[in-house]
């Protein structure tokens, strides 16, 4: 993404930021609240168009008019609501939109079932059948099936908006394993958090957003917790 800028009305909600993610890299995104971090995740997803500035993908030019066009290059959003349906079944969830249909038309719901065990089992997810329905499911569970969808579809960029919030810290710790895992299968993610304890466990580099300005793009070894801190609350590194 190179010199993104967007303007809400007279709010100019991003700035001329440059973001980039390399194959198999782990980018944290961090910031502020109203930093600036969701409209550029939101422009990068195809729910956006920039008002200035072009976007790359695999050196190519590309524009995206919808959030299909960008799941048709292989960029898959998981929400901090994780976009799940909680009174349908795993396999629903995970085949939404995209279900595997038999002759006439009808859903072959035991290939899907099949191909859904399989899918939360690369995760090392473990649920009685992919016929429950996600209601039951806790919170660190329901990333997980979010996660094994976009894995399934062969997901190059997974895009995890808060992925940690509201989790117990033995579920933080499995959507960590989750976010690891797609980094060993070559999958680019972008994590954003208000938690920077819980990012800085996973992340190759940190780029931190500041009243819709790019202030840092460092490495993890280059920078710590508390530079980062300084960096959301002032737009400055450490005196």
């Amino acid at each position: 993404m190179i010199n993104i800028h967007k303007w809400f009305g007279t709010v100019h909600a991003l700035n001329g930021v440059d973001f980039t993610v390399n194959r198999g890299e782990v980018v944290g995104l961090v910031g502020d609240n109203g930093a600036g971090k969701s409209t550029l995740i939101k422009i990068l997803s195809g729910v956006y168009p920039p008002d200035m500035g072009e976007i790359y993908f695999e050196g190519r030019k590309v524009r995206f008019r919808s959030p299909a066009d960008a799941r048709k290059l292989g960029i898959e959003t998981v929400y901090q609501d994780q976009a799940l349906a909680p009174n349908l079944s795993i396999v629903r969830n995970i085949f939404m939109g995209r279900e595997i249909t038999a002759s006439f038309g009808f859903l072959d719901l035991k290939k899907m079932s099949g191909e859904a065990r399989k899918a939360i089992e690369t995760l090392g997810l473990r649920v009685r059948s992919p016929l429950e329905p996600v209601a039951i499911l806790s919170g660190g569970e329901r990333q997980g099936v979010a996660i094994a969808r976009a894995l399934y579809f062969k997901a190059k960029l997974v895009i995890l908006d808060e992925p940690t919030a509201a989790l117990s810290i033995k579920e933080t710790q499995k959507v960590l394993d989750f976010v690891r895992l797609l980094k060993k299968e070559g999958v680019s993610v972008i994590f954003i958090t208000h938690n920077l304890y819980h990012v800085y466990e996973v992340a190759d580099r940190f780029v931190v957003l500041f009243r819709g300005m790019k202030v840092a793009d460092v490495l993890k070894e280059q920078t710590s917790i508390e530079e980062l801190a300084c960096y959301i609350t002032t737009g400055k590194a450490a005196a």
